[in-house]
């Protein structure tokens, strides 16, 4: 009887080694349910996925392994963004760094401490002072300050006006001049009428002047009236 124990062990030491974990025992694949599988067809039909992508849904669920989080449309392995490498930023190199003190003999020479000289300016009226106190000793009052008054502007006098009569007189003048030109250059007819219209309204404008009929020297030339004080010269 005590020889037959030695095989009892080794049968534990089998089942222990077999019910144990580790390397020796394997996780079983997951199960999915035939409801589980049609909820993930509606949703993959749903969320409008690529074949590939389905495909490899499918694929998982028929080996149990868990679905993955993430599937790239086109390919099962994920593409990572390429990082460019940061481009070298070159910073100046730094200067030692300069005192911008002065020395105290050039701070004098543009004459920094020099001062201004103090220059007292009168702010009020010494006599008008004294002469304040002499009337407070002598009546106990202060005297009371007379106002000046604003002297009187003066108004401009008004330039005088002109004198129609003068300013007829000056006005025939100078067509008479103007003619005399036109008649030296032998344009006299061209502006003889012009002229002679102007002079005649100059004289119905001015009333109250007694007029004449002076002749031209000119041929062809009407007498026109002009008052008394204008004498036509004749060219």
């Amino acid at each position: 009887m005590r020889r037959a124990s030695p095989p009892m062990a080794s049968q534990e030491r089998v089942e222990t080694a077999t019910k144990g974990t580790g390397f020796w025992r394997c996780p079983k694949p997951a199960t999915y349910t035939p409801g589980t599988c049609e909820l993930l067809r509606v949703m993959m039909k749903e969320s409008k996925l690529t074949n590939f992508q389905q495909r490899h849904i499918m694929d998982t669920m028929k080996r149990g392994d868990p679905l993955p989080l993430q599937c790239s449309p086109a390919s099962s392995q994920r593409v990572l963004p390429s990082k460019q490498p940061a481009s070298a930023i070159y910073l100046p190199p730094i200067l030692a760094a300069r005192s911008h003190l002065r020395p105290a003999s050039k701070c004098q020479a543009n004459g920094a401490y020099s001062r201004e000289q103090f220059k007292p300016q009168a702010t009020r009226d010494l006599e008008k002072e004294k002469r304040r106190l002499q009337n407070i000793f002598a009546t106990g009052k202060e005297p009371e300050e007379r106002k000046s008054k604003p002297s009187p502007v003066r108004q401009e006098d008004p330039a005088p006006e002109l004198d129609r009569f003068e300013e007829l007189v000056k006005e025939i003048q100078e067509r008479k001049e103007f003619l005399a030109d036109m008649e030296a250059l032998g344009q006299g007819r061209r502006y003889q009428g012009i002229i002679l219209t102007e002079i005649s309204q100059g004289q119905r404008r001015g009333p109250g002047t007694q007029h004449r009929a002076v002749p031209m020297s000119s041929d062809n030339h009407k007498p026109y009236a002009l008052p008394d004080s204008v004498i036509l010269l004749s060219p």
